[in-house]
């Protein structure tokens, strides 16, 4: 797969920084790119959809998929498991679609270091604090999974200068404008 990491898009970023929200407004724009869906052993939040949102797998499922070699790449985010399956993927740029991966930053660096030809956007918060209110506003999480969030960001931001782009998402127009340019300037 690798003549088709040309078409790969990484983005990453802190919870809370807004590379969803971002990455959301990036689908509704253009029709050339496509969301990999990632699985997860988290369970569903509010009205996600399986298959959608997220591909829902027990615990068992997913290590089952690890042994057979199913992902791409996938790391445990706290006390859960997440994933990028190969299929997925390869499915949607066989479409001719650009796929975007929003996955967390060791993901992120296996995905380089497999298909280098990927490109990488880091969505970067504009401050901790702004981050820690984000975080809070959402009331989806307890006061301990906040902190642990929190201080996961840390070492995600430490990683930022890894990443080809560095979006930092002060302004949501503007964010979404310039990752949106860097796609398209960047795709062949």
């Amino acid at each position: 797969m690798s003549d088709l990491s040309s078409k790969l898009v990484v983005v990453s970023g802190p919870s809370g920084a807004g590379k969803d929200t971002i990455v959301s407004r990036l689908l509704g724009m253009d029709s050339d790119f496509s969301l990999s869906v990632s699985a997860t052993t988290r369970a569903p939040r509010g009205d996600e959809v399986d298959g959608k949102n997220y591909y829902f797998l027990s615990t068992e499922d997913f290590l089952s998929k690890i042994e057979n070699d199913a992902f791409i790449e996938y790391a445990k985010y706290g006390s859960n498991y997440y994933g990028t399956l190969k299929s997925d993927v390869e499915q949607r740029i066989r479409n001719g679609k650009t796929v975007i991966l929003v996955i967390e930053v060791n993901g992120a660096a296996n995905i380089k270091r497999l298909y280098p030809g990927a490109l990488s956007i880091f969505i970067m918060p504009p401050s901790s604090e702004v981050l820690e209110n984000r975080l809070r506003k959402r009331q989806t999480d307890s006061e301990d999974a906040i902190i642990k969030r929190l201080d996961i960001a840390k070492t995600e931001i430490s990683r930022s200068t890894d990443y080809d782009y560095i979006v930092i998402n002060d302004d949501l127009d503007r964010a979404v404008a310039e990752a949106h340019e860097i796609i398209k300037r960047t795709q062949k």
